[in-house]
């Protein structure tokens, strides 16, 4: 199935009331199973890989399918690894290509019985489930962060806690921040100096729990701004003192054109005409919002230089080919400098025609590159339902602010 997506005006208003958090939801649920909690949680996300989650976890059988949901197969790797009894863990053939092996490794190295049922290092998993004791692991710091997180929500359940040793550069640092902030909102205390965290053998509280709007979400949101020639948006349901490392989009947008104004239940944004003339940034804290800033700074015409994009390759798809590949469609002429980074320096080809933005089973892909719909008629978007896997009603609420979704 194909989206043709397009605007009659480049004026853009309205509110938008946002996603629940998927990070934060599928943190949360793993933290309600492994305190045996049957508090509510308001405001789960009901996003694929949310819903992924929550239907494994209150499953009765012993296998499981994750489908394209890479945060489940990683947290709940970790969770059924101390989980006594036989599992059966696999996912889509994308996820079969997303290697595992730093946390099976990890997991392994504290008494886990983790085994590779096709290729080495990667899914699908025959996990036998049993009592961890802990202790001790070492990671490299540049490693995914949700090895390290699914480490830390099981940290606590040990018989002796988890010290996690990071070597080298910590990338993603916020998410671990948010992982560690979540779990204290559930009584957990955990020590973070330097590049060492410790976490103790103590309980989870149980506690109902509210899941706020999502941040990376909202990012889209803010290149539709960017891209219109006026407007002022309502986005309802983002903390300002947020836990979610993308909340730093805030500052970097407005070098984009686009100016934040918060209130109580969520924030004003509004085109404003001032902008940067070159775009340089390090997505070491926020790497999924790479491919966002990269399309909205080409549909500028603001050459840039991203860093810290070390783990963009590894995500639902290699995200570096992906945006050379499709922005290449537009004419931009897009470079990888070194390893973790992307670059345009301004340098343009002829389009092709009759241009389709391939998604790769990515729901990053397709809500990046919609904000084109603000600069030309009907841009297509092939396999739009990937946005499923973070934001469900997102071509809905573009219908709702005057935007055209048609299929194709």
């Amino acid at each position: 199935m194909q989206y043709s997506v397009s605007k009659s005006n480049t004026i853009l208003g309205g509110r938008v009331v946002l996603p629940a958090s998927k990070s934060i939801s599928n943190r949360v649920q793993i933290i309600n199973a492994l305190a045996y909690s049957f508090e509510p949680i308001k405001n789960l996300s009901d996003c694929d890989d949310s819903k992924a989650m929550q239907s494994i976890l209150f499953s009765n059988t012993n296998t499981f399918d994750v489908g394209h949901a890479g945060t489940t197969m990683r947290f709940l790797t970790a969770y059924l690894a101390k989980v006594v009894g036989e599992w059966t863990l696999t996912g889509s053939d994308r996820m079969k290509e997303r290697p595992i092996g730093v946390l099976v490794d990890a997991l392994n190295s504290l008494g886990a019985q983790i085994s590779y049922l096709e290729k080495e290092g990667y899914p699908p998993l025959k996990i036998f489930g049993s009592n961890l004791t802990g202790e001790e692991v070492e990671l490299q710091g540049d490693t995914s962060s949700q090895y390290i997180s699914a480490l830390l929500l099981i940290a606590p359940t040990l018989e002796n806690g988890l010290r996690i040793k990071l070597k080298g550069k910590i990338v993603s640092r916020s998410y671990i921040e948010m992982t560690l902030n979540i779990m204290e909102e559930f009584g957990v205390k955990a020590e973070f100096k330097g590049q060492e965290i410790f976490v103790a053998n103590q309980p989870y509280n149980r506690i109902p729990y509210t899941v706020e709007g999502d941040w990376s979400g909202a990012s889209y949101w803010w290149s539709f701004m960017a891209l219109a020639d006026e407007g002022k948006l309502y986005l309802d349901g983002l903390k300002k003192n947020s836990f979610q490392g993308d909340s730093g989009l805030v500052p970097v947008f407005e070098k984009l054109g686009v100016k934040t104004q918060f209130s109580k239940r969520g924030m004003f944004i509004e085109k404003v005409a001032t902008y940067c003339k070159k775009l340089k940034f390090d997505f070491n804290q926020m790497p999924d919002l790479a491919q966002t800033f990269a399309v909205c700074s080409c549909l500028k015409n603001i050459p840039f230089h991203f860093k810290g994009l070390e783990t963009l390759k590894i995500k639902e798809t290699d995200r570096i080919f992906a945006l050379i590949k499709e922005l290449g469609k537009l004419g931009y002429v897009l470079t990888e400098p070194a390893e973790g980074e992307l670059a345009w320096e301004g340098e343009r080809n002829e389009e092709e025609d009759n241009i389709v933005i391939e998604t790769y089973h990515d729901h990053r892909m397709a809500m990046a590159f919609a904000p084109i719909a603000m600069l030309r008629s009907n841009i297509v978007i092939d396999s739009p339902d990937v946005v499923k896997k973070s934001y469900p009603n997102f071509w809905e609420q573009l219908k709702e602010i005057g935007f055209s979704v048609e299929k194709k």
